[in-house]
């Protein structure tokens, strides 16, 4: 129970910022590409509030984060938060400028994973500290949480962020049949996901995107 009270403390920040994150920066470059819906509706912060969801920000990865601890083999963090209202109408070039604000959110959970990779560093800096050894495991989780959300969204799954890239890139005719899966997308996303295929699929990419980002930042965790 210890360790799972200790995982919750160090989990905690970097879940919660990765999502709301991921969030904020779709209605950012929404805004710079011309929708004000986000901005107007005042989701445009790094205020986690504003963009917490409480089953999917809190219970959804709290729930998956003990049954890891509890059960071996269980599956990766998962989590969503408020979704960004953006109308894609009111871009200045709706289909095109789609794929940017699609994008941003992957983007923003790289940058993330960036900023907690440098955490370590900065904790290994400081051996002595008492606070090393806390921000070098936060970092390591906000790491993983981060590259798995990045991951995770850029599947071309509609509503997934990549599958509205994936739209932005088809032609009209063909991204139209493709829209017309969105409704069903979550569902199939839950089926995915409890059935061990989504990680037997990602689990490998998610891998690499650690290996590469701790060598670039030349960490050994």
């Amino acid at each position: 129970m210890d360790e799972i009270i200790q995982g919750i403390a160090i989990y905690a920040l970097p879940v919660i910022f990765a999502i709301t994150m991921h969030e904020a920066a779709h209605g950012y470059v929404a805004k710079k590409f011309g929708d004000l819906t986000a901005y107007d509706a005042g989701r445009i912060s790094l205020n986690p509030a504003r963009h917490i969801d409480p089953v999917g920000t809190i219970v959804v990865p709290l729930s998956l984060f003990v049954l890891s601890k509890l059960t071996v083999g269980a599956g990766f963090l998962f989590g969503w938060a408020k979704p960004v209202p953006v109308n894609f109408a009111n871009l200045r070039h709706p289909k095109r400028d789609m794929l940017w604000v699609a994008a941003a959110g992957p983007g923003a959970n790289l940058l993330m994973a960036f900023f907690w990779a440098l955490m370590i560093k900065l904790a290994l800096a400081m051996p002595e500290s008492s606070f090393a050894k806390p921000l070098a495991l936060m970092g390591i989780a906000g790491i993983e949480i981060n590259v798995v959300l990045m991951v995770l969204n850029l599947l071309p799954l509609p509503p997934l962020d990549g599958g509205r890239m994936t739209m932005s890139l088809l032609p009209h005719r063909w991204a139209y049949q493709f829209s017309r899966i969105e409704p069903y997308g979550f569902m199939i996303l839950l089926v995915l996901l409890f059935s061990g295929i989504l990680s037997t699929v990602i689990g490998p990419v998610i891998l690499w995107a650690k290996i590469i980002i701790v060598s670039i930042f030349g960490l050994y965790i």
